[in-house]
């Protein structure tokens, strides 16, 4: 990346660069992925892109982990309401089903097993004191709090463009989505809630 201040006009193409990027990985994946598309869809070109990022590898690694931090400023955990926290990841997979994606493709080409991302990278931490909270407090079932953020997170990608039984989209009906959002809810609530002794 560029050590010296982007001009404005310099932060303009970054943008555009990252806008083509997202949607270039999002649907071809890493290696399917073809700069020649992102130059010519950002209006740029291949000298400016190596510029700003340096490689194919660190233009996802930039889109990649800023997709995870967007989720988590855009859909902060509530530890004491992790029904709502799941409703609320439903929804954002259907406003930007392009960050599930880019998940996806890091999860197939990159670490097929393990976590997501190497411990270094990892910005789940916050998510895993909230619910520890939450299960100190008793409002949360005991277990390992990554566990059970894990099945929280999955049960919101239930319909999502991961889904290997269906994938929704924002243009299906409201009532639709209502009625995900109603089950999404519940059977989270069910999942989580302290077992009676």
């Amino acid at each position: 990346m560029v050590d010296q201040p982007l001009t404005s006009r310099g932060v303009a193409t970054r943008e555009r660069i990252l806008e083509a990027a997202t949607e270039e990985f999002a649907t071809h994946g890493i290696a399917g992925a073809r700069i020649d598309r992102i130059v010519a869809a950002a209006r740029t070109n291949k000298a400016q892109l190596y510029a700003y990022f340096g490689s194919k590898d660190k233009l996802f690694d930039a889109i990649f982990f800023g997709s995870l931090e967007r989720i988590m400023n855009v859909v902060p955990i509530d530890g004491t309401d992790l029904p709502d926290w799941a409703v609320r990841l439903y929804d954002e997979y259907l406003r930007r089903p392009d960050l599930i994606r880019l998940a996806t493709w890091a999860r197939l080409e990159r670490r097929p097993t393990g976590y997501l991302v190497a411990d270094n990278d990892r910005v789940d931490d916050h998510k895993l004191r909230a619910i520890a909270d939450a299960q100190a407090a008793g409002t949360v079932r005991d277990g390992d709090p990554f566990d059970v953020m894990a099945m929280v997170i999955a049960m919101s990608m239930a319909w999502s463009p991961v889904s290997n039984v269906y994938s929704a989209t924002a243009e299906e009906a409201a009532e639709l989505h209502d009625q995900r959002r109603r089950l999404l809810r519940e059977s989270v609530r069910r999942v989580v809630a302290p077992i009676a002794d």
